[in-house]
């Protein structure tokens, strides 16, 4: 798992996502279930990836719309549903363009899609925009700390520098419950929070963690494939392993525990 790296563009349908979309599953469910979604209702999941949360909602009898840039994995959630035997409709499009008609959905749903919008503001814009006036925003984001988000800032430290970038700018704090109060009042909404709540990502040893990262997650093969373009990959995988051994929470294998909150939001 890698989080926000703020500038840096990915394409999430590189390597495979699917490593880690697994990993995140019991968010989905924890999520689907603080949105308390119901049978009948108009759901859309906004980056939603292999379809966790979408799936899920469907299960329920929504009736569900899944949202991603990603032409390959929106495939995947589609044969998932399939595979399954519920109904979701796929469609190509991101936070800040949701293909969708204003009010047209009771629930918006991001399991940890959302927070890597490039633009906060934007993205809050358009959920606001395409929800029923007594409709309700659910989300997952990530609290700081931990080993994953300490190789995320070491990644991102190390790909910035090799192509000569300046440190990248803060992201919008997702996790902060003033700012999030801030931003989506300016929406006319209210947020709560739940949680925090716990995914604990496991490895043999965090040899095989980091391995498996580099060669699966869409953020980590992009920065790998820049910092072998200029020279630089083996040491910084040095530098990454050592980051993850300091951090490890098992001395016998690898272990890694992040927290993270629901944010909840309705109209004012």
């Amino acid at each position: 798992m890698v989080k926000p790296t703020g500038e840096m563009p990915t394409d999430w349908g590189i390597g495979h996502y699917e490593r880690t979309a697994e990993m995140l599953l019991p968010a989905a469910d924890v999520l689907v279930r603080a949105a308390a979604v119901r049978s009948g209702e108009r759901v859309i999941d906004v980056g939603c990836g292999t379809g966790n949360a979408a799936l899920l909602a469907a299960a329920r009898g929504a009736d569900v719309t899944a949202v991603d840039p990603s032409p390959r994995l929106l495939a995947v959630s589609s044969a998932r549903a399939e595979q399954d035997h519920v109904d979701v409709t796929c469609a190509l499009g991101e936070a800040a363009s949701i293909p969708a008609p204003d009010r047209a959905f009771d629930c918006v749903l991001s399991n940890f899609g959302v927070i890597f919008a490039a633009d906060a503001h934007a993205a809050v814009k358009e959920m606001a925009r395409v929800l029923a006036l007594d409709g309700r925003v659910a989300l997952t984001s990530w609290l700081p700390g931990g080993a994953l988000e300490a190789l995320a800032k070491a990644a991102q430290q190390l790909v910035r520098s090799a192509v000569g970038a300046p440190p990248a700018p803060p992201g919008f704090a997702w996790h902060d419950e003033s700012a999030l109060a801030a931003l989506f009042l300016q929406h006319g909404m209210t947020t709560n929070l739940e949680g925090p709540h716990e995914l604990t990502f496991t490895a043999t040893s965090p040899e095989d963690y980091l391995d498996a990262e580099m060669k699966s997650h869409p953020m980590a093969v992009t920065g790998l494939e820049v910092l072998r373009q200029r020279g630089h990959a083996e040491q910084a995988l040095e530098q990454l392993l050592e980051v993850l051994r300091s951090h490890n929470e098992d001395p016998k294998a690898f272990r890694s525990t992040s927290r993270y909150i629901v944010v909840l939001a309705r109209r004012m």
